[in-house]
């Protein structure tokens, strides 16, 4: 409560000082109507403007922020700004009724020209924005900087005489002054600059874009007025300059289009370009013409102005690039697109692509950092990040064909450009899905080279450990057979029973091993067979109906491929067997280029969160090998529709 009563007080101050200075103005001005005109205060007196505007300003800002001591100092220049100018009146009207006090009142308004002025000039721009110094070397400035309206009013009370007034308005000229005084106040005037450059220079984006608004044209402003008190200047652009200063502050600290700092910079340098091209042009062209045309100066300006004008919306469109490219970089969402696709040209590999694709989205939006997930068909994640991305990262979702593909992140400290995120999020989408692909690829590569070693394996151990200890024993059964023949023909026959009943066993052994190599159903029926063949017995007992349907002669497919769709179609099957709770299922084949296998049921459709399995991980890695692809998914009406793609031409047969 205590804190609230405090800053209500403050507050109430702030606006009863702001208001003292406003009543000190309009009493000068109606006390000036009854002086001589040579004696009174001129209307356009620049200390006017600074205490009409900078104290309600200050007033304003204070009411929401009581602390704020820039405020602070704005509200205590207004205020001996509007004191000035009542001094300025009120000497020369005690004089006039020859009262006493006219000697106090100059000597007064010495003090408090010298306050409003160099304030401003030389402490403002010290603790701009935060009302704090942005290091302890700059303390011996702040001490200098308040140290030069003492230093100048002694000055003046000893020589009045030196500052002299031009139209009404005082002109404290460096030529006029002794040496010390004057690099008193240049110095100090630099390390205030110096103090706003290394400010910029070490804060962030935001404190940047709030110190623009000051530079920019605020320290300009500042320095008008500065070249003002020293000699005479232009009234009207000495107290436009004025006027806006504290609106430049407002608009910093309250951070009320705060990012129009960009706009502005930006129009000021393109139309300044323009000025230049094309007053170039117009006198380069008007003076050839005088010389080819000799008396036709009308003609001469009449060609200089056409042609200027035919070339001004090309040089601003292209200084409005240059610019926009120089504040904030390429904005055109087609130009980023382009070196997005350039640059990922060079890449590597899938992780060296995500890389620079982070990179030119972090340069593009402007953002603190950005990290790109890309989310495989297994839930696992891919990432690539660049810089930092902050406490409150912006997101967009990556979408690819409808079916999310992963994400961008990103820190920004102002609301990214709508049209130049969207454009990018699709560009990167379609990287993002490509780097699925390529890890699906390589996962499925890996699984390959690691079932062909292990097929391998278990190939070497059923042959070592499985038929040839069989086929050994095979030998030594028929040489105990002979051997018995000569001695005990009764018992040869029961040898040549367990003969016969081993070799039977090595042979069911050898049809095994045969048909997981390649399922004799293939050789003896073709694949159109053997799926219609594996359909029938799926549907025995409690099994689903099985319908199938080929579309094309499916008599010539390379072995690898019929392989293949059997694979899938029998796995699929089986899914629809134990899981999907189905009543029937459609498996199609058609040849239209490459072998496309459907297989859809009626079921339950997948599960919410659903993991991939062996079965689903199997059914893509052997469309992966022929270079095809393999989805799992819902179906159109329901249930679960296996989709794959067999690429024949290039199957090895």
């Amino acid at each position: 409560m205590d804190t609230v009563e405090h800053d209500r007080r403050a507050g109430r101050t702030a606006f009863t000082l702001a208001l003292a200075a406003v009543v000190a103005v309009t009493a000068s001005l109606i006390l000036g109507g009854f002086l001589p005109a040579g004696r009174r205060l001129v209307w356009w007196h620049p200390e006017i403007v600074v205490a009409l505007v900078w104290t309600p300003t200050a007033a304003i800002l204070l009411r929401y922020r009581p602390g704020l001591r820039v405020a602070w100092v704005m509200l205590g220049s207004g205020v001996s700004a509007g004191a000035y100018v009542l001094t300025l009146n009120l000497g020369p009207w005690f004089e006039l009724h020859h009262w006493a006090g006219a000697g106090f009142f100059t000597w007064l308004g010495t003090w408090l020209w010298a306050i409003d002025t160099y304030v401003l000039t030389l402490i403002l721009p010290l603790i701009f924005p935060d009302g704090r110094l942005v290091s302890r070397r700059f303390k011996p400035v702040l001490l200098m900087a308040c140290a030069v309206p003492a230093v100048v009013c002694v000055h003046l009370t000893i020589d009045p005489d030196v500052r002299r007034f031009h139209n009404g308005v005082s002109v404290y000229s460096f030529a006029d002054i002794p040496v010390p005084i004057s690099v008193l106040i240049i110095a100090t005037l630099a390390g205030s600059l110096a103090s706003v450059l290394v400010r910029f220079v070490r804060s962030s984006p935001d404190v940047r874009r709030q110190i623009a608004w000051v530079v920019y044209p605020g320290i300009i402003a500042l320095g008008i007025i500065y070249v003002g008190e020293n000699s005479p200047i232009g009234d009207p652009l000495r107290n436009i300059t004025i006027v806006a200063i504290p609106l430049c502050v407002a608009i910093a600290i309250t951070r009320y289009r705060l990012y129009d700092i960009d706009l502005v910079v930006s129009r000021t340098l393109v139309y300044a370009g323009l000025v230049v091209v094309i007053t170039g042009v117009y006198f380069a062209l008007v003076g050839g013409a005088s010389l080819l045309v000799a008396g036709r100066g009308t003609l001469a300006g009449l060609v200089g102005a056409i042609a200027a004008g035919a070339v001004f919306e090309p040089v601003r469109r292209r200084l409005q690039r240059a610019v926009d490219g120089l504040i904030h970089g390429e904005r055109d969402p087609y130009r980023i697109a382009d070196r997005l696709n350039r640059r990922l040209q060079t890449a590597a590999d899938p992780a060296a692509a995500l890389a620079v694709a982070a990179d030119v989205a972090r340069s593009a939006l402007h953002a603190t950092g950005v990290v790109i997930e890309v989310l495989d068909r297994d839930g696992r994640t891919i990432s690539a990040e660049d810089g930092v991305l902050g406490d409150r990262p912006q997101l967009i979702p990556l979408v690819w064909h409808g079916e999310p593909v992963g994400r961008l992140l990103f820190g920004v400290t102002r609301p990214p450009d709508t049209r130049l995120s969207g454009i990018l999020a699709r560009n990167l989408a379609e990287l993002a899905n490509a780097a699925r692909l390529a890890a699906d690829v390589q996962r499925s590569r890996e699984h390959i080279l690691r079932t062909r070693e292990e097929e391998r394996r278990r190939l070497r151990r059923d042959l070592h450990d499985g038929l040839g200890p069989t086929l050994a024993s095979l030998a030594m059964t028929v040489d105990a057979a002979r051997i018995t023949l000569k001695t005990d023909p009764q018992a040869v026959d029961a040898l040549l029973e367990n003969l016969r009943a081993t070799m039977g066993r090595t042979i069911g052994d050898i049809r095994e091993l045969v048909y997981g190599l390649r399922p004799p159903a293939l050789d003896d029926l073709g694949l159109a067979g053997a799926i219609q063949a594996l359909g029938g017995v799926v549907a025995t007992g409690d099994g689903p109906k099985v319908d199938v349907h080929v579309e094309g002669d499916l008599k010539h497919l390379p072995a690898a491929a019929e392989v293949a769709a059997y694979r899938i179609v029998q796995e699929a099957l089986t899914n629809v067997h134990r899981h999907a709770n189905a009543d029937s299922a459609v498996v199609r084949l058609y040849l239209n280029g490459d072998l496309h296998v459907t297989v859809n049921d009626n079921g339950v459709g997948l599960p919410m969160s659903m993991r991939s399995g062996i079965g689903m991980s199997s059914m893509r890695e052997r469309a992966a090998e022929l270079g095809g692809s393999c989805t799992v998914g819902p179906g159109p009406k329901g249930g679960t529709l296996v989709r794959a793609r067999l690429p024949v031409n290039g199957a090895l047969s």
